[in-house]
C-alpha cells in the first residue's frame, strides 16, 4: 500500500492536461475552502466550487472492475467498504457546503471526463452569474 500514489497518478495527470487544454485553471491536491482539510481533492475548480477525484478501480470499488483478492478476502472487503463510505460522506460534506464532487473513474477516457467537466464548470458559472439578488460589480 505504501507505493499507491496520493497524487500525479497517469489518469490524473492525462485529465489535468484535458482540462487545460480546455482552459479550465485549477489547483491539485487541495482542500476546497471550508472543508475538512484532511479530505483533498485531486483538482478544484474554485470559481465554479466543483471539487474533482479520479478514483482507482481497485480501491474505491469501481461497479465495473472490482475484484477483491482471494486473500484475506473478508479483510480486503471491509477496507474497500470503508473506503467507499468515506467516499459517500466527504461527498455529502461537500454539497453542504455548496461545492459540487464529481468522480472520474480511472478507466474513463480524459478527454470524455474533461468534456463533462467543462460543461459543469461552465454551467455552474453560468447559474452563479445570473442568480437573483447577486450584487452586480461594476466599474466606477
Amino acid at each position: 500500500m505504501r507505493r499507491t500514489r496520493r497524487r500525479d497518478t497517469a489518469p490524473e495527470l492525462a485529465l489535468r492536461r484535458e482540462l487545460h487544454r480546455r482552459g479550465l485553471r485549477y489547483l491539485v491536491d487541495s482542500a476546497p475552502a471550508g472543508t475538512n482539510r484532511r479530505r483533498r481533492a485531486d483538482v478544484v475548480l474554485r470559481g465554479s466550487r466543483i471539487a474533482l477525484f479520479v478514483d482507482g478501480c481497485f480501491w474505491h470499488s469501481c461497479p465495473v472492475h472490482l475484484h477483491l483478492p482471494r486473500a484475506n478476502a473478508a479483510w480486503w472487503a471491509v477496507k474497500l467498504a470503508s473506503v467507499t463510505a468515506r467516499d459517500r460522506d466527504t461527498d455529502a460534506h461537500l454539497r453542504a457546503h455548496g461545492w459540487l464532487p464529481v468522480r472520474v473513474w480511472e478507466h474513463e477516457p480524459a478527454a470524455a471526463a474533461a468534456d463533462r467537466i467543462a460543461r459543469l464548470h461552465h454551467e455552474r458559472r453560468a447559474e452563479r452569474l445570473t442568480r437573483p439578488g447577486r450584487p452586480v460589480r461594476g466599474r466606477g
